[in-house]
């Protein structure tokens, strides 16, 4: 929000944040509820949070968790696939199940940065399909494919109807792209 000296910042001084946090973990009582914030680095980019609210069992997950696509990361800005994986067990560690009983409510809400509210089942089957796409695309790697083999192979095919996109800002390409690079940089 700031900008190097002698420039100027894109926002107005007042409406930088006044409070931030420099651990892993933020708590504050708020509204008559505990809500801890926590620092997951390394998922979607390097600066992705969640606010976990305890009391109404909610967690905002931000873009960490995107219903409707793919998840973006940004690996120039410290995304990556391990780090979003992380990032996705540790809301599942956090979250509680629901109940199985038709008439009983339960379980945490959670809110992805876009698309429908998830319960812990919908967000271990999407980090399921996650971690499924990124070993497709390891073993790909150790048979000594090239970037271009395993686009054409497309290790995402069935997942593509729920979350594949041919264009826009975040395609399949692009998400296959993503996860070579952090796996390619490990080999």
């Amino acid at each position: 929000m700031s900008a190097p000296t002698g420039k100027v910042a894109p926002f107005p001084s007042e409406s930088w944040p006044t409070e931030t946090f420099t651990n892993l973990r933020r708590t504050i009582f708020f509204n008559q509820e505990g809500v801890e914030i926590l620092h997951l680095p390394a998922a979607h980019g390097d600066g992705d949070s969640i606010v976990y609210f305890r009391s109404s069992d909610i967690i905002a997950a931000g873009d960490i968790v995107d219903a409707t696509r793919f998840p973006v990361i940004d690996t120039k800005v410290g995304g990556s696939i391990q780090g979003e994986i992380a990032a996705l067990n540790k809301i599942i560690e956090l979250s509680v199940r629901r109940m199985p009983l038709v008439f009983q409510e339960g379980g945490t809400y959670i809110l992805p940065g876009h698309g429908h509210v998830y319960s812990q089942q919908d967000l271990v089957e999407y980090r399921d399909m996650i971690v499924i796409i990124r070993d497709i695309i390891e073993d790909m790697l150790k048979q000594g494919m090239t970037l271009e083999q395993i686009q054409t192979a497309s290790p995402a095919k069935g997942y593509e109807p729920s979350f594949g996109a041919a264009q826009g800002p975040w395609t399949t390409r692009d998400f296959v792209r993503a996860i070579y690079e952090g796996l390619a940089g490990a080999h």
